[in-house]
């Protein structure tokens, strides 16, 4: 069989990332750092193809591979349709990164249940539902790396963000134990919390003045060292089960 172009064989050999909630924010600047480290990615997007379709391009623009997968993450038959998908289109998946999530403003006491439902049903179980999708698949190529974004307000509570803390506190114990479980399968999970950035859902609930104060830098992180950060740590081959705060807040 004659040898691939440089440039096909180059796209064959790459590893594959699937990134979740990759239209906007933090999730296009994971997109564009796995891309810029030699991943094919996978762009996952819910309601926002419009600009899931910007991330792809700015991906291609950059060089990158890649390909749009449409999924509501509260589905379980949307989540493994697109792990069928992808996994059709390349093979495997060596790394799933598991960013998409919502808030809203509400108190304890006056959060709504169906706020609150609809917030753990796509932050915490939306994650585990992509987890146990996957992890047949990473078990069967020996291997794989589960990166789940967390939130600062998962490990010190958030005002007016019940539901929110609550979400990305769980994440915390099902990352632990998803680790302990699959170690053994050489499947690292670990979990990041990015800091607080001006974009999408953050930048509509967090106000800059508000974050300021906690940071002994006085600065909040800088989303282009984050997403190079998240991406490295993605590929550390002895790192599980880990909590990694990523801006200048003292835990």
């Amino acid at each position: 069989m004659p040898a691939l172009p440089p440039a096909a064989q180059d796209v064959r050999e790459r590893r594959t990332v699937l990134v979740t909630g990759g239209s906007g924010g933090i999730g296009r600047a994971l997109c564009l750092a796995f891309a810029h480290a030699g991943y094919w990615v996978g762009v996952h997007y819910f309601r926002q193809r419009p600009a899931a379709e910007e991330t792809l391009a700015l991906l291609s623009q950059a060089g990158g591979q890649g390909a749009l997968y449409q999924a509501d993450v509260r589905s379980s038959h949307e989540v493994q349709t697109m792990l069928d998908a992808i996994r059709s289109q390349r093979g495997r998946v060596d790394t799933l990164l598991c960013n998409a999530g919502m808030a809203s403003k509400h108190l304890v006491v006056t959060c709504p249940e169906e706020a609150w439902q609809q917030i753990i049903d796509t932050n915490l179980t939306g994650t585990y539902r992509c987890m146990t999708a996957a992890v047949n698949d990473m078990m069967t190529q020996g291997g794989g790396s589960v990166v789940v974004i967390g939130s600062f307000a998962g490990l010190q509570g958030t005002n007016g963000q019940a539901a929110y803390a609550a979400s990305k506190a769980g994440l915390i114990g099902l990352v632990k134990t998803a680790a302990r479980e699959w170690g053994p399968h050489n499947i690292r999970v670990n979990l990041v919390c990015p800091g607080w950035q001006q974009t999408g859902m953050a930048g509509d609930s967090f106000p800059t003045g508000e974050r300021l104060d906690d940071h002994v830098l006085g600065r909040v992180s800088n989303l282009a060292d984050v997403s190079r950060t998240i991406c490295q740590l993605a590929q550390l081959s002895d790192m599980s089960g880990q909590v990694w705060n990523l801006d200048s807040r003292i835990l």
